[in-house]
């Protein structure tokens, strides 16, 4: 636990460098458009705006985010290293409407949440244990757990079903990761590598695998540019969010693509996620029309940003 917290203040700090050093007027430093970008619809997001706190005292590092594809209304977030194996239900004001505890699952360093909707209407969500600052750990693991139906609580905090342990190395060296997300049609695993300098890495677990291929390497438009804190996917599959600890990246599929890889060939595009005192969550909303962002450090704010028609 020390040594994370040494090593994340120490890439906060790196990261203030870069921010303060790379631009005197502007936080971000956009790279040029790839020539891909013709082909995007440009999305406009309205302001952000925070409609609530996470205000419950269990609930003090909102490492991960996901909006329920079952239940109205419902957040699921998580503590990062530290903490029991246990996830928070929220509503979309902030407020903690359940706790439970991950049966068959152990927070090493949890960092970030997706979830899945099957054929059959039940939901599932993912919990990314792939955070690795001393890049010590040779194998990281992503948890799938059939996601709880949330009804109030009373007295002993309330088990989830066994989870499946998603267990991988990758093919190159030890990463640190705290960006996961699942393909809502093809249940295919993204891992997002976090990185002070250079690119972020983009890793596939294929459906039913326990082994992750390198995908390609992505930047986002600021500096430095591989420093990926949280991921989310659009309910559709078309469009990507990335952050760092201030801001969003968007990336949207082409039209005429036959692949979704080709989603990491464009350039993302900055969405303003607010002020977020150290931003590593994000998620969209059941719908695709929202994102929510949270922050790690206690009392968070739960953002809200929408699509402008």
């Amino acid at each position: 636990m020390l040594v994370k917290i040494i090593s994340e203040y120490f890439q906060f700090v790196i990261f203030l460098f870069f921010v303060i050093s790379g631009s005197s007027s502007c936080v971000f430093t956009p790279s040029q458009p790839s020539s891909n970008n013709d082909r995007i619809r440009s999305l406009d997001y309205g302001e952000a705006k925070v409609v609530g706190t996470i205000s419950s005292s269990l609930i003090r590092e909102s490492s991960g985010l996901v909006h329920s594809r079952c239940q109205e209304n419902v957040l699921w977030t998580h503590n990062d290293s530290g903490d029991k194996n246990r996830i928070f239900a929220v509503d979309t004001k902030g407020k903690l409407i359940g706790t439970w505890h991950v049966t068959g699952a152990r927070n090493r360093d949890w960092e970030d949440m997706s979830t899945f909707k099957d054929e059959n209407g039940k939901c599932f969500l993912f919990v990314g244990d792939t955070g690795n600052n001393g890049r010590l750990r040779s194998n990281v693991t992503i948890y799938k757990l059939e996601e709880p139906i949330v009804t109030k609580q009373k007295g002993k905090t309330p088990a989830t079903a066994r989870a499946e342990a998603i267990s991988f190395p990758y093919p190159d060296l030890r990463h640190d990761s705290e960006a996961i997300f699942v393909h809502p049609k093809s249940q295919d695993l993204y891992v997002i590598t976090k990185r002070i300098t250079g690119a972020a890495g983009v890793y596939r677990i294929k459906k039913g695998k326990r082994t992750a291929e390198k995908v390609t390497d992505i930047e986002v438009p600021s500096v430095p540019n591989g420093l990926i804190t949280g991921a989310a996917i659009s309910p559709d599959g078309e469009r990507v969010l990335l952050c760092d600890y201030f801001g969003g990246y968007e990336f949207r599929l082409p039209e005429d693509s036959e692949s979704f890889d080709d989603i990491w060939k464009v350039q993302g595009e900055l969405v303003d996620l607010g002020t977020r005192a150290q931003g590593e969550a994000v998620a969209y909303s059941s719908d695709g029309l929202s994102i929510y962002a949270t922050s790690e450090k206690r009392n968070s704010p739960l953002i809200k940003v929408t699509l402008v028609e």
